[in-house]
């Protein structure tokens, strides 16, 4: 049965680490410090992997569905999601750092 954002809501941490799935590999761990986590599971290269999605409620249970959709069209193309989630990270901060206001600063 998928989550709800009310049940998330009220979700309380205990002393272990809790895990609510929401379905094709996307979850939501609650630590016991408090803090709610949007990992995804999924197999790639004959490995299980994760990608993390953000904290709830800054990501919120919406978003966090359209990031695993995202995902998984990468995955049935044959791309590793986290990969890709890494070299778009390298790319943006190379353009940040080649910037006319960077270079004009040094």
């Amino acid at each position: 049965m998928p989550l709800t954002d009310t049940a998330l809501r009220k979700v309380k941490p205990t002393d272990k680490v809790q895990r609510l799935f929401d379905g094709s590999g996307l979850y939501l761990e609650i630590t016991p410090t408090g803090g709610k986590l949007w990992p995804q599971k999924y197999r790639f290269g004959g490995k299980e992997k994760r990608l993390a999605h953000g904290t709830y409620p800054e990501v919120s249970l919406a978003d966090a569905r359209e990031r695993r959709e995202a995902a998984r069209k990468l995955l049935a193309t044959g791309v590793d999601p986290g990969e890709h989630k890494k070299a778009v990270r390298d790319a943006t901060e190379e353009r940040d750092a080649n910037s006319f206001e960077v270079v004009a600063r040094e």
